[in-house]
């Protein structure tokens, strides 16, 4: 239930070892990317229910495309009826590279009781709070260890033409070469080792721990898949996190990755204002950094998660890739509970994306809401606690208006507008004639004019094109009109009482009697979506679209994911705001989609009417 990454530094084994705890919701996955792409090895915590194991297809897919070592540890293992042998084939199913079980079971009745070490063969009983003790391997389970060990083997031996010798010659590989074996490949990313324990109770957790110490990469295993040359002592790191605290500013979590950082240098033109080592909350000073560690530096203003730091010139540095950008999939319009907070609204939304980069934020041109976009609702649930609790700025939301536009169906010409006030001194007067007619979907508006003997003067004629403009930012039907053209064909003035104010009312007065004649239509945006689900799944996303106005594209295979399929729709923008939530929910929750702007579309009469009744403006249709 974590909502961010935390950080704890410690030793073990002789080993310092930083641990990112990350969230395991998949609206908060941009933090656990961001954090990952900084770590030497990734422990998969999971639960064996079969039913669920699809869940983790999307992190899988994430750490075998960036190679980041990774080992599973099968929690809650004292749940009622779990058969390891059919979680370790579901877990199977969603991973590309092959699942290694490290330790077997040993099970009494229902409880978990303790392991297998399927190197070593040794037997162990769990205590509370205590290492396990070695027991003698149990009569009852020597053949499925056997099996479990051999296929553990096995597949080392696709790796190792060695150990494949001597299975092949029936020769029992020494310890000390499956461990080897064990290390290697996990660093190479080419096997994925099991663990399994019950880790409230601290079964379990000893050995995974003792594992990673022998078996986890060293620092510059990972360095040298990011390309980096050790060899080059530059300082060199990357931003996995950023937290304001309410003491000690802005904190920047960094992976260093070659060199030592100390307290104090300059990295990317912004001095280290201090350096700790985390525990939760707590911070430890430190006074220097080498490649391997992660630590949090201060005040490092203007850098952002993801970033890479460097002492050097920044041009002959090694740019870090970046964790991808996730698209936002859910938004709310926003407001602050008190008027006199709007003013701050702008500065702690500034700072929550800096800690939370997945989010994002606009002003709506049309509606005029501040609206904030982020992977679904308990995201944006998360982020409007943190402006409350941090910033003390208590929000209202609710969903973002449709930007809906109108145009017209029909043309009318010589539409006649008067301006004409007498005031006791000089005069208001401007008299105009336009054509309004529809342009094309997508065309916009244009201006033009077709004067003639100078009945309109030159001075005048931008004037009215500005009245024009006015009145077309909120038409008839209380929406503004795109696709239209106007056409400036006659008029007259006087010498002393014209003005472009005149001329601008004028223009505006046709404008209102002209375009009701012209049978405003509204218009919908259109999204072009394309939803990413697993093959088993894609003939309900394909209801569920066609049950939201959509209009289906086509669908194929997923290029590069297995057994997942792409649908390609076009989807009113109407019907989106909670389309991730009901995709979650019909998916067990891996279903994502990507969304861009295509066109505008008139709304069906029936749902116009309904449209203009909420939002009041039925009367100008």
């Amino acid at each position: 239930m974590s909502v961010e990454v935390n950080a704890a530094s410690t030793e073990h084994g002789g080993v310092r070892f930083t641990f990112l705890d990350c969230p395991g919701s998949v609206e908060l996955a941009q933090e656990t990317i961001n954090a990952l792409i900084g770590v030497d090895a990734a422990v998969v915590v999971c639960e064996p229910v079969n039913d669920r194991v699809l869940t983790l297809a999307p992190l899988f897919k994430f750490l075998d495309d960036w190679e980041i070592p990774h080992l599973v540890f099968i929690n809650k293992m004292d749940r009622a009826d779990v058969d390891f042998n059919k979680v370790l084939q579901s877990l199977k199913t969603v991973s590309s590279r092959p699942l290694v079980a490290h330790q077997y079971p040993i099970g009494v009745g229902e409880n978990l009781v303790g392991f297998i070490d399927l190197v070593t063969e040794q037997a162990y009983h769990y205590h509370p709070g205590a290492p396990a003790d070695p027991v003698p391997l149990p009569e009852s389970l020597r053949d499925q260890e056997k099996a479990a060990r051999n296929e553990m083997l096995e597949t080392l031996a696709n790796f190792d033409d060695h150990l494949l010798e001597e299975l092949l010659e029936e020769i029992e590989p020494p310890q000390e070469e499956i461990l080897q074996d064990l290390k290697m490949e996990l660093g190479a990313d080419q096997i994925v080792p099991v663990f399994i324990g019950i880790a409230d109770r601290d079964f379990g957790v000893r050995p995974l721990l003792q594992a990673l110490v022998r078996e986890a990469p060293e620092p510059e295993v990972m360095a040298e898949h990011r390309g980096i040359t050790l060899s080059d002592h530059t300082p060199l790191a990357q931003v996995l996190k950023t937290y304001y605290t309410p003491q000690g500013g802005k904190l920047s979590l960094v992976r260093v990755w070659q060199g030592t950082i100390t307290d104090g240098m300059t990295l990317n033109g912004v001095r280290v204002g201090g350096m700790y080592r985390l525990i939760g909350q707590q911070q430890q000073s430190v006074n220097a950094a080498e490649a391997g560690d992660i630590v949090a530096l201060g005040r490092m203003e203007g850098i952002k998660t993801g970033g890479t730091l460097t002492n050097g010139d920044p041009a002959l540095g090694t740019e870090l890739p970046k964790a991808e950008q996730l698209t936002p999939v859910f938004a709310l319009a926003i407001a602050a509970e008190k008027r006199s907070d709007e003013v701050k609204l702008s500065g702690a939304l500034s700072k929550l994306l800096d800690e939370d980069p997945s989010l994002a934020w606009e002003q709506h041109g049309d509606t005029h809401e501040v609206i904030l976009w982020g992977q679904g609702d308990i995201h944006l649930q998360v982020a409007m606690d943190r402006l409350s609790r941090k910033y003390n700025l208590p929000m209202t939301a609710h969903p973002p208006q449709v930007p809906y536009k109108e145009t017209i169906r029909k043309m009318a010409t010589s539409i006649h507008g008067r301006y004409k006030r007498q005031t006791g001194g000089h005069g208001q007067f401007g008299d105009v004639y336009l054509d309004i007619q529809p342009l094309s979907r997508g065309e916009g508006f244009n201006f033009d004019e077709k004067i003639v003997g100078g009945v309109v003067p030159r001075q005048y004629i931008p004037a009215v094109e500005h009245g024009v403009r006015e009145y077309l930012s909120h038409g008839p039907l209380g929406f503004p009109v795109v696709d239209v053209a106007v056409t400036l064909t006659n008029g007259s003035y006087h010498s002393v009482d014209s003005s472009e104010q005149a001329f601008k009312q004028a223009a505006r007065i046709a404008m209102q009697e002209g375009m009701a004649k012209c049978q405003p239509t509204l218009l919908e945006p259109i999204l072009n979506v394309t939803v990413s689900v697993p093959t088993d799944f894609t003939s309900k996303v394909l209801r569920l679209v066609s049950g939201r106005r959509g209009q289906i594209l086509g669908y194929s295979a997923k290029s590069g994911w297995v057994g997942w399929d792409e649908v390609v729709a076009h989807i009113p923008q109407a019907e989106m705001h909670d389309l991730i939530v009901e995709l979650r929910s019909l998916t067990m929750g891996v279903g994502f989609f990507n969304w861009e702007y295509d066109h505008l579309q008139e709304v069906p009469d029936k749902l116009a009417e309904r449209v203009l009744t909420v939002t009041g403006h039925n009367n100008g249709k």
